[in-house]
């Protein structure tokens, strides 16, 4: 029976021409080597392990550090103007000098002032002459009327006028002393300690009574850091302060120094700003090398105290995701496990584990992106990171 198929078959090909015939062979090679599979064939290969690299999880005691820019700022800041108009004579410093309380800055022509002086005096001479005399006058007056020569009506006017050259003179007395205080204004000094900035008035210049600016005087030692931080930082804060002062560290950005500026804490806003959702503060620093300088951007760290027994990660080992933050922990046969961890204070390339992670633990530092939950790893060493990965062989365990 098969002999006589295979003969139509054959027959049927011949009858249908050369061309059909090939198709026909050609289709039933292709479904045969869908059939069977090639010879020695062991199934699909596996993932080749993730390379990483890896560091244990420490525990240690850690600073518990805010940071922020902050900027320099005087401690005061005075403009300092004239309290008497004239023309200003002399100049007896130079801009960008340290100056002392009391230091003689300007001195404005006092050669009015000398002449209003003497002129308030006698005036008060004068007049001291004349209620003497008026004194004198309603006493003699007033033995009159006793006596019965003279009218009460005389008296009390004798006695009115002696009384009005008294106020006459207590006024001159005030006068002098307003002309004696105005001589003085002819000498400006300096009200405190700072450094000098640009002189704004020259001699021969005309000055105004409390309007003309002559120089402005900025105190640098000691001097204020002002910086500002989130709102939710400010119950942390309080209750640091409350233990003691809290040291505040600056540090100029690029530049080298031997060691930080320190500091304290000395004055937190009484307002949340609503705009920006920041809180100001201050830190004030002895300065006594004029390190600092006023308009100055620096970074800032304030240290609200240690934590004891941390359990410290490298920064780079926490990862977040949408449904929250979580590290790495490599097992002890190499593989990822996806943990949820609650970071607390990140310290310079370091970061306090708050909960999810214990000390000794090994967690993922690089190589995050080829690793998922139950992906089997291979460590590399740190010194290989940022390098190819190494080729690996398929894993054939079973």
């Amino acid at each position: 029976m098969e002999e006589f198929l295979i003969s139509r078959q054959c027959l049927g090909a011949r009858a249908a021409g050369p061309i059909p015939l090939l198709l026909a062979t050609l289709i039933g090679l292709s479904g045969c080597d869908r059939l069977q599979p090639p010879a020695g064939a062991a199934g699909p290969a596996r993932q080749p392990p993730a390379p990483v690299t890896i560091a244990a999880a420490v525990e240690k005691d850690m600073p518990l550090e805010l940071h922020a820019i902050g900027r320099v700022q005087p401690f005061t800041t005075v403009t300092v103007k004239p309290q008497v108009s004239g023309q200003l004579a002399q100049t007896h410093f130079v801009h960008g000098q340290d100056v002392k309380t009391g230091d003689l800055l300007f001195t404005i022509d006092s050669r009015p002032f000398q002449t209003a002086l003497e002129q308030a005096q006698a005036t008060l001479e004068k007049n001291i002459a004349l209620m003497n005399d008026a004194l004198i006058e309603a006493e003699w007056q007033e033995n009159l009327q006793e006596r019965g020569l003279g009218t009460q009506r005389e008296s009390q006017n004798k006695r009115a006028l002696a009384e009005s050259l008294k106020a006459a003179v207590a006024a001159d007395r005030a006068a002098l002393a307003k002309a004696r205080l105005d001589l003085e204004y002819c000498s400006i000094r300096a009200p405190g300690d700072g450094r000098a900035g640009e002189i704004l008035a020259h001699p021969g210049n005309v000055v105004s009574a409390n309007e003309t600016a002559l120089v402005v005087l900025n105190q640098l030692s000691p001097i204020y850091v002002s910086f500002s931080l989130p709102e939710r930082e400010l119950g942390r804060i309080k209750r640091a302060q409350s233990t003691g002062d809290l040291q505040v560290r600056v540090e100029i950005p690029g530049e080298e120094q031997a060691e930080n500026e320190v500091g304290v804490l000395s004055f937190i806003d009484n307002a949340v700003d609503s705009a920006t959702g920041m809180i100001s503060l201050k830190g004030t620093f002895g300065n006594a090398n004029h390190w600092l300088w006023p308009g100055q951007f620096v970074n800032v760290t304030l240290t609200l105290g240690t934590r004891r027994g941390a359990v410290v990660v490298p920064s780079a080992a926490v990862q977040t995701s949408q449904t929250g933050q979580y590290v790495f922990v490599i097992s002890e046969d190499l593989v990822a496990e996806s943990r949820p961890v609650v970071p607390g204070f990140a310290v310079g390339e370091e970061t306090i584990i708050e909960t999810g992670l214990r000390a000794g633990e090994r967690v993922v530092t690089d190589g995050h992106l080829r690793v998922t939950h139950g992906t089997r790893v291979v460590v590399r060493e740190p010194a290989d990171v940022g390098q190819p990965a190494p080729a690996s062989r398929p894993d054939t365990h079973p």
